[in-house]
């Protein structure tokens, strides 16, 4: 199994009220622009934003035509080394706590926010199906 980040296959897609300000969330903890595409109006159409430890994220701008849940209601588990300073800056960019950084009975080290718009983001160390990846 190839697990580079070309090969990720799974991509979150949310939708933001406020783009501006969730790219500078995106951009506090981590995350790298890839692409951002706007319509003549200048709203965000198609994001891709990268996380550096593979995959990333597909976002644009709240829009009656989406077939996106409601904005404010999407949840991501973002896997990560380190999981508490990704976690301290997504504090530090605004996030609320939802559940405090502890290491967890099944391993690893998690915590979960609500970022600025609401949705949910755990961070953790825990890689789901990592004993499958040769």
């Amino acid at each position: 199994m190839n697990t580079d980040a070309a090969a990720v296959r799974l991509w979150p897609a949310m939708q933001f009220r406020d783009v501006d300000a969730m790219t500078a969330w995106l951009r506090a903890i981590g995350f790298t622009e890839h692409a951002t595409h706007r319509d003549e109006a200048g709203t965000v159409v198609h994001a891709e934003w990268l996380w550096p430890g593979g995959g990333g994220l597909m976002f644009g701008a709240v829009r009656p035509e989406s077939p996106l849940q409601p904005a404010g209601s999407g949840a991501v588990y973002l896997v990560t080394d380190d999981p508490d300073s990704v976690f301290d800056a997504a504090v530090a960019g605004g996030a609320s706590i939802e559940r405090a950084m502890v290491d967890q009975d099944y391993g690893g080290r998690g915590g979960s926010v609500r970022d600025p718009e609401g949705n949910h983001w755990s961070f953790g160390s825990y890689q789901p199906g990592a004993e499958a990846i040769p």
